[in-house]
């Protein structure tokens, strides 16, 4: 008879899931004991990379990975990580081993104690199967609730004792819908709005790249005539920033992003929240006399909307339905709505922002994927490193430091396994750097053609930015000195380099770009602030 695990194993392989990223534990080890030749294991060293590894092999891959870690203790150490994933909307499903079932009413020690609520809220569904023989099916509807909309992740709690047990029925594999389309009347009511509407303006979030929508938004976009925003925190680009039509990213304040929608009397969100606000900052939430529309897959953006109507449903199924009942309307003006960026003193030292992301954007080759966790100098980036490609660039959608070292090796396993093969750069601030450093080790020991660009000003920069916007003045524990990030990171593994000019960096960088491993770039960088809110 096969056992549990012959089973789980087979369902896995059926289903394609045959990566499995994991930190092993001794209550993992039954399940992984006699790994299969035809899976493979990816080390992390800690449970936050882990699931940040898998959530970025899964965004780029468009498929669930399965992310194994280590009963409670893991769990507990991956939190930061589960909750980028969830509002990321990445289908992982999470494993984590619990103690023997002949022990668990005693509670010894690493016993996941109500293992299934622990990661709640921040997963769609938690299960500790009741009996052995549901191991098998509750792996397939962990799958088919993580790919339902909206995606996210799920998370199964495995006694160590199952595994070797007899199987009493076949996995059975099934499929389940990924998209919803919306309401036909409803869509209707939308483009009777929007051509209704006197001077509409659009704004994109992040579903649009997670829904392959990037044409479809160029085409409604163009359409209407109108200009185009990305939401606050948007995760992954919606829209070409090179577009004409493109005007910029909006501030995540009800004030200021309600005066730059001024003289619109209606807003369009599509695969966005309304909005991701932080900080707080006051006035009104749309100007006088505007109506929003809010086009969403997931019922929870919609119902805690400030304002606006909603419509459930995935963006390109809206856009695709849309599109046809659109009045076309002319451009207003041919010229770009996003002005060029000011040129850069290349020379100044410490290097300021905006020269390293000039020098950078100058380097870029034709196809790459950019990872983001640099907060401080996130609009310089913006201004200079303009995406104008769908599937490029990511960041993450929580605001939780640590997910963008270690995603970017997901990301940069994916390119490999896909075959597209783009090398991948990872823009972190020095404070960033140290939550998942361990990342690195599964960089380099997965040989990753993966550029990490380390921007060391030594201090968080993004904090003494809200301690100005603020007005609350010394604050401690903002400055970050004594960190040799070049060493630390020679230490995992990676080809590592420290610069202090654009000279040096440009000779890195394109060296990075030839040696097809994982590289660390050091940036001693000046303390200059950004504009918080842009």
């Amino acid at each position: 008879m096969p056992t549990i695990k012959d089973e789980t194993y087979e369902l896995l392989r059926q289903l394609g899931l045959t990566t499995i990223v994991g930190n092993p534990g001794s209550t993992e080890e039954p399940f992984l004991a006699d790994f299969p030749d035809d899976f493979e294991y990816v080390l992390a060293l800690q449970e936050t990379n882990v699931v940040a590894i898998a959530d970025g092999l899964s965004q780029s891959l468009r498929k669930p990975v399965v992310a194994n870690i280590h009963t409670g203790a893991g769990l507990g150490n991956a939190m930061g990580a589960v909750l980028t994933a969830y509002q990321n909307k990445t289908p992982l499903i999470i494993t984590a081993g619990q103690q023997t079932r002949d022990m668990l009413l005693l509670e010894p020690l690493l016993t996941n104690i109500d293992a299934a609520q622990m990661p709640r809220p921040w997963v769609k569904w938690s299960y500790e199967p009741s009996r052995a023989e549901d191991v098998p099916a509750a792996f397939m509807r962990a799958l088919a609730v993580a790919m339902q909309p909206p995606m996210g992740p799920v998370f199964l709690s495995l006694p160590l004792d199952d595994w070797n047990k007899e199987a009493t029925f076949p996995a059975v594999v099934r499929s389940v819908a990924t998209r919803q389309a919306g309401d036909p009347e409803r869509v209707s009511k939308f483009a009777n709005t929007i051509n209704d509407s006197r001077n509409p303006v659009v704004l994109y979030g992040a579903d649009l790249a997670r829904s392959q929508a990037w044409e479809a938004g160029v085409l409604f976009a163009e359409k209407l005539g109108a200009p185009v925003w990305t939401t606050p925190f948007c995760e992954r680009t919606p829209f070409p920033e090179t577009h004409k039509q493109y005007a910029g990213v909006l501030p995540a304040a009800i004030g200021p992003l309600s005066s730059k929608l001024e003289g619109h009397d209606l807003v369009i969100v599509v695969g966005a929240p309304v909005f991701r606000y932080y900080p707080y900052v006051s006035g009104d939430y749309l100007p006088a006399e505007a109506r929003l529309l809010q086009v969403t897959d997931d019922p929870d953006m919609a119902g805690k909307a400030a304002v606006g109507d909603s419509l459930l449903c995935d963006a390109k199924l809206f856009l695709d339905a849309v599109l046809p009942q659109i009045d076309k309307r002319p451009l207003k003006s041919s010229a770009p709505l996003r002005a060029a960026p000011e040129p850069a003193s290349l020379e100044e030292l410490p290097l300021t922002p905006p020269a390293v992301m000039s020098t950078l954007a100058s380097l870029m080759p034709q196809d790459y994927v950019l990872v983001e966790e640099c907060p401080s100098m996130v609009a310089e980036m913006q201004n200079r490193l303009r995406i104008d490609k769908p599937d490029c660039f990511y960041t993450f959608a929580s605001g939780g430091l640590g997910w963008g070292l270690p995603a970017a090796v997901g990301l940069a396993l994916g390119e490999r396994e896909s075959g597209r093969n783009r090398p991948v750069v990872c823009l972190m601030g020095d404070g960033s750097f140290q939550y998942s450093i361990q990342g690195l080790y599964t960089s380099a020991q997965q040989n990753t053609h993966l550029i990490y660009v380390v921007l060391q000003n030594h201090e968080y920069g993004i904090l003494k930015e809200f301690a100005d916007l603020e007005h609350t003045p010394n604050v401690p524990g903002l400055d970050l000195p004594g960190i040799d990030i070049a060493s630390l990171a020679r230490g995992y593994g990676p080809k590592t380099t420290a610069v202090s000019n654009t000279g040096e960096l440009e000779a890195a960088f394109r060296q990075a770009l030839d040696y097809k491993g994982a590289s660390v770039i050091v940036v001693e960088m000046s303390t200059k602030l950004g504009s918080l809110l842009g």
